[in-house]
Protein backbone atom coordinates (compact mmCIF):
# COMPACT_ATOMS: atom_id res chain seq x y z
CA UNK A 1 0.00 0.00 0.00
CA UNK A 2 1.63 3.12 -1.29
CA UNK A 3 0.07 6.67 0.34
CA UNK A 4 1.37 9.89 1.52
CA UNK A 5 1.09 12.60 4.54
CA UNK A 6 -1.52 14.83 2.65
CA UNK A 7 -3.62 11.36 1.70
CA UNK A 8 -3.46 10.88 5.73
CA UNK A 9 -4.45 14.46 6.75
CA UNK A 10 -7.07 14.51 3.86
CA UNK A 11 -8.46 11.97 5.42
CA UNK A 12 -8.45 13.18 9.19
CA UNK A 13 -9.93 15.83 7.87
CA UNK A 14 -12.41 14.45 6.15
CA UNK A 15 -13.73 12.36 8.86
CA UNK A 16 -13.05 15.31 11.71
CA UNK A 17 -10.39 13.46 13.21
CA UNK A 18 -7.41 15.18 15.25
CA UNK A 19 -4.55 15.64 13.33
CA UNK A 20 -1.39 15.98 16.27
CA UNK A 21 1.14 18.72 14.80
CA UNK A 22 2.52 21.99 16.41
CA UNK A 23 5.66 23.54 17.21
CA UNK A 24 7.76 20.47 19.24
CA UNK A 25 8.52 17.18 17.84
CA UNK A 26 7.57 13.71 18.22
CA UNK A 27 3.43 14.36 18.78
CA UNK A 28 2.85 11.12 17.18
CA UNK A 29 0.00 10.41 14.65
CA UNK A 30 -0.59 6.41 14.74
CA UNK A 31 -2.19 5.21 12.31
CA UNK A 32 -3.64 1.35 11.05
CA UNK A 33 -4.31 1.12 7.71
CA UNK A 34 -6.36 -1.90 7.15
CA UNK A 35 -6.21 -3.35 3.65
CA UNK A 36 -9.38 -4.00 2.11
CA UNK A 37 -9.13 -4.97 -1.60
CA UNK A 38 -8.02 -9.29 -2.00
CA UNK A 39 -7.87 -9.41 1.33
CA UNK A 40 -5.71 -12.61 2.18
CA UNK A 41 -6.84 -13.69 6.08
CA UNK A 42 -3.69 -14.66 8.43
CA UNK A 43 -1.23 -12.42 7.13
CA UNK A 44 0.93 -9.22 7.78
CA UNK A 45 -0.92 -7.11 4.97
CA UNK A 46 -1.63 -4.23 6.70
CA UNK A 47 0.37 -1.19 7.78
CA UNK A 48 0.91 0.99 11.29
CA UNK A 49 2.45 4.17 10.11
CA UNK A 50 3.82 6.93 12.02
CA UNK A 51 3.42 10.72 11.09
CA UNK A 52 5.20 13.25 13.18
CA UNK A 53 7.76 16.67 13.14
CA UNK A 54 11.89 14.81 13.87
CA UNK A 55 13.79 16.83 15.81
CA UNK A 56 14.32 19.38 12.83
CA UNK A 57 10.88 19.72 12.78
CA UNK A 58 10.61 18.10 10.02
CA UNK A 59 7.26 15.68 8.80
CA UNK A 60 8.01 12.60 8.70
CA UNK A 61 6.04 9.67 7.61
CA UNK A 62 6.85 5.68 8.81
CA UNK A 63 5.40 2.49 7.99
CA UNK A 64 5.71 -1.17 9.10
CA UNK A 65 4.05 -4.31 7.97
CA UNK A 66 1.78 -5.29 10.58
CA UNK A 67 -1.84 -7.06 11.04
CA UNK A 68 -4.77 -5.53 12.22
CA UNK A 69 -7.27 -8.05 11.99
CA UNK A 70 -7.10 -11.49 14.33
CA UNK A 71 -5.25 -14.78 13.37
CA UNK A 72 -7.28 -17.66 12.01
CA UNK A 73 -6.53 -19.56 15.52
CA UNK A 74 -8.38 -16.70 17.09
CA UNK A 75 -11.30 -16.83 14.36
CA UNK A 76 -11.91 -20.17 15.18
CA UNK A 77 -11.19 -20.40 19.19
CA UNK A 78 -12.39 -17.13 20.06
CA UNK A 79 -11.51 -16.27 24.15
CA UNK A 80 -14.45 -14.14 24.16
CA UNK A 81 -17.97 -15.44 24.61
CA UNK A 82 -19.44 -12.53 22.64
CA UNK A 83 -16.75 -13.46 19.38
CA UNK A 84 -13.69 -12.59 18.65
CA UNK A 85 -12.66 -8.78 18.55
CA UNK A 86 -11.69 -7.13 15.40
CA UNK A 87 -11.25 -3.26 15.89
CA UNK A 88 -13.57 -0.87 14.05
CA UNK A 89 -11.62 1.74 12.01
CA UNK A 90 -11.84 5.68 14.36
CA UNK A 91 -9.89 7.45 15.70
CA UNK A 92 -9.76 6.61 19.87
CA UNK A 93 -8.34 9.59 21.87
CA UNK A 94 -5.56 8.95 24.95
CA UNK A 95 -6.84 5.14 24.36
CA UNK A 96 -3.23 3.71 24.82
CA UNK A 97 -0.17 3.89 26.84
CA UNK A 98 3.16 1.81 27.00
CA UNK A 99 2.91 -0.82 29.66
CA UNK A 100 3.89 -4.40 29.57
CA UNK A 101 1.95 -6.51 27.51
CA UNK A 102 0.76 -9.89 29.14
CA UNK A 103 3.56 -8.61 31.29
CA UNK A 104 6.18 -9.53 29.43
CA UNK A 105 7.44 -6.93 27.49
CA UNK A 106 6.85 -3.15 27.00
CA UNK A 107 4.42 -2.35 24.25
CA UNK A 108 1.35 -0.06 24.01
CA UNK A 109 -1.45 -1.07 25.53
CA UNK A 110 -5.04 -0.32 25.77
CA UNK A 111 -6.20 1.94 28.76
CA UNK A 112 -9.51 3.67 26.90
CA UNK A 113 -12.63 2.59 25.05
CA UNK A 114 -12.02 1.36 21.93
CA UNK A 115 -15.08 -0.42 19.38
CA UNK A 116 -14.24 -4.02 18.07
CA UNK A 117 -16.92 -6.04 16.12
CA UNK A 118 -17.61 -9.13 17.23
CA UNK A 119 -16.92 -12.34 14.79
CA UNK A 120 -19.20 -15.36 16.37
CA UNK A 121 -19.10 -17.86 13.86
CA UNK A 122 -16.15 -19.55 14.10
CA UNK A 123 -14.48 -19.64 10.97
CA UNK A 124 -11.40 -18.69 9.20
CA UNK A 125 -13.62 -15.20 7.19
CA UNK A 126 -13.12 -11.95 8.84
CA UNK A 127 -16.90 -10.56 9.37
CA UNK A 128 -17.34 -7.05 9.94
CA UNK A 129 -21.09 -7.12 10.90
CA UNK A 130 -21.93 -3.31 11.96
CA UNK A 131 -24.38 -4.97 14.16
CA UNK A 132 -22.31 -6.72 16.10
CA UNK A 133 -20.02 -3.83 17.45
CA UNK A 134 -19.43 -3.22 21.38
CA UNK A 135 -16.84 -0.84 22.71
CA UNK A 136 -15.28 -0.78 25.53
CA UNK A 137 -11.60 -1.76 27.36
CA UNK A 138 -10.67 -5.53 26.00
CA UNK A 139 -6.91 -6.03 26.05
CA UNK A 140 -6.63 -5.05 22.41
CA UNK A 141 -2.90 -3.71 22.65
CA UNK A 142 -0.22 -2.83 19.52
CA UNK A 143 2.67 -5.10 20.07
CA UNK A 144 4.84 -7.16 18.28
CA UNK A 145 4.72 -10.58 16.70
CA UNK A 146 7.91 -13.15 17.03
CA UNK A 147 10.44 -11.29 19.30
CA UNK A 148 13.44 -12.53 17.09
CA UNK A 149 12.45 -12.57 13.50
CA UNK A 150 9.57 -11.69 11.18
CA UNK A 151 6.51 -13.35 11.35
CA UNK A 152 4.94 -14.77 7.81
CA UNK A 153 1.48 -15.89 9.19
CA UNK A 154 -0.62 -14.12 12.04
CA UNK A 155 -1.44 -17.52 13.73
CA UNK A 156 -1.92 -16.76 17.66
CA UNK A 157 0.03 -13.78 17.63
CA UNK A 158 -3.17 -11.52 17.77
CA UNK A 159 -6.72 -12.23 19.42
CA UNK A 160 -7.32 -8.67 18.31
CA UNK A 161 -4.35 -6.66 18.76
CA UNK A 162 -2.78 -4.31 16.18
CA UNK A 163 0.63 -6.48 15.57
CA UNK A 164 3.97 -5.68 13.88
CA UNK A 165 5.34 -8.07 11.69
CA UNK A 166 9.22 -7.37 12.56
CA UNK A 167 10.78 -7.06 15.75
CA UNK A 168 12.70 -4.55 14.10
CA UNK A 169 10.28 -2.14 13.22
CA UNK A 170 8.21 -2.34 16.96
CA UNK A 171 11.79 -1.61 18.55
CA UNK A 172 11.61 1.71 16.10
CA UNK A 173 8.61 2.44 17.15
CA UNK A 174 8.62 1.67 20.93
CA UNK A 175 12.01 4.35 20.59
CA UNK A 176 9.13 6.61 18.91
CA UNK A 177 6.70 6.44 21.67
CA UNK A 178 9.49 6.77 24.68
CA UNK A 179 10.73 10.27 22.63
CA UNK A 180 6.65 11.34 22.79
CA UNK A 181 6.65 10.70 26.56
CA UNK A 182 9.19 12.99 27.22
CA UNK A 183 7.63 15.35 25.26
CA UNK A 184 3.54 14.83 26.16
CA UNK A 185 3.05 12.17 28.33
CA UNK A 186 2.14 8.94 28.76
CA UNK A 187 -0.45 8.81 26.47
CA UNK A 188 -1.45 7.85 22.70
CA UNK A 189 -3.83 8.06 20.28
CA UNK A 190 -4.83 5.54 17.27
CA UNK A 191 -6.49 5.58 14.31
CA UNK A 192 -7.82 2.81 12.15
CA UNK A 193 -7.98 3.79 8.72
CA UNK A 194 -9.59 1.21 5.57
CA UNK A 195 -7.39 1.19 2.86
CA UNK A 196 -10.38 2.25 0.97
CA UNK A 197 -10.12 5.89 2.85
CA UNK A 198 -6.81 6.43 0.92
Amino acid sequence: MNFTIDQIRAVFSSKGYTFFDGDKPYNLNIVGIRKTRDSIVNTFEDVICIVYRDEKMNLVLESFPSTTKPGTFFLKHPINTSGTAIMAPGQYKGAYAIGLHRDEYRALVQVGSVKVFRDTNHDDVIDLDPQKIMAGVYGLNIHQSNPFTPSFRVDKWSAGCQVFQSPVDFARFMKLCDRSVKQYGNSFTYCLLNQSDL
